[in-house]
């Protein structure tokens, strides 16, 4: 059974507006709302809640994040690349702002690529043209508007400061696959989780090359080891700040039961 891009729409609309038991009966003809909440589809939560612990970009002032006031009324301040988030392609020379993004721009297929064991040996890794061909090679090809993922290991390092920055050696795209992606595929972003989708030693050449074609990135997400290579779909919610480069994100794994395993 297919669980198809208009089942995705009414499962946002209705994650929003209603709740229907999980023991709820299900007609096996259901399309996926009705799979979903009656528990034979998993959603994983893919945020890292913002707190003064979330680690963080590098800076000489520490933590960015602030909240003050009571459990009634607190105020906040946070920069807009902070925690769980989303890069706008106006980040780096893109034109998109966030608020412009379409609901259609943020329900998407993931494609995820596990590059752990290299990572865990090399923590300066880049995701290269040859894994998504590998990747390609076990799945199929990369579904059209897909959200490419790379499973780097590091979100377990998370919150640890000192073990997630790792004095600025972290895994992440390579230029090149960047570049590959958006000349010779259809996605609509990639998603790392690390703080950024360029590796800490390689400069900004995929933030560039995604944001610049109008491809937003997702970067610190959570849980990415929870998700199947593929078959699953991610649900983006980032804040609507009018003309934002980004803002933080609520991001929701939908992972359908015949979604394909890791091997």
């Amino acid at each position: 059974m297919c669980f198809s891009f208009r089942s995705l729409c009414l499962l946002l609309f209705a994650l929003t507006a209603c709740a229907i038991p999980q023991t709820a009966p299900v007609n096996p003809d259901d399309e996926g709302l009705a799979r979903l909440f009656s528990g034979r589809m998993r959603i994983v939560d893919m945020t890292h809640a913002l707190s003064a612990d979330t680690a963080h970009w590098p800076s000489s002032s520490g933590n960015p994040f602030e909240r003050t006031g009571g459990a009634s009324m607190g105020n906040y301040s946070t920069p807009e690349h902070h925690g769980t988030h989303l890069d706008a392609p106006v980040h780096a020379s893109g034109t998109v702002t966030v608020d412009e993004l379409l609901p259609q721009d943020l329900l998407r297929p993931a494609a995820v690529i596990d590059v752990a064991t290299q990572c865990a040996a090399d923590p300066d890794y880049q995701l290269r043209v040859e894994d998504l061909l590998a990747w390609e090679a076990r799945n199929g090809p990369l579904p059209a508007g897909a959200i490419v993922v790379m499973y780097s290991g590091w979100g377990e390092k998370y919150p640890d400061q000192t073990a997630y920055a790792n004095d600025m050696h972290f895994p992440g795209f390579s230029a090149e696959l960047a570049t590959f992606l958006v000349e010779e595929r259809d996605i609509r972003g990639i998603g790392v989780d690390t703080l950024s989708v360029d590796a800490a030693t390689a400069g900004f050449g995929a933030h560039r090359a995604t944001n610049g074609a109008n491809k937003y990135h997702l970067e610190n997400m959570a849980n990415v080891q929870e998700l199947p290579e593929s078959g699953a779909y991610l649900i983006v919610a980032p804040i609507k700040i009018a003309a934002g480069s980004g803002g933080q994100v609520r991001i929701f794994g939908v992972i359908p039961d015949e979604a394909t395993e890791r091997p």
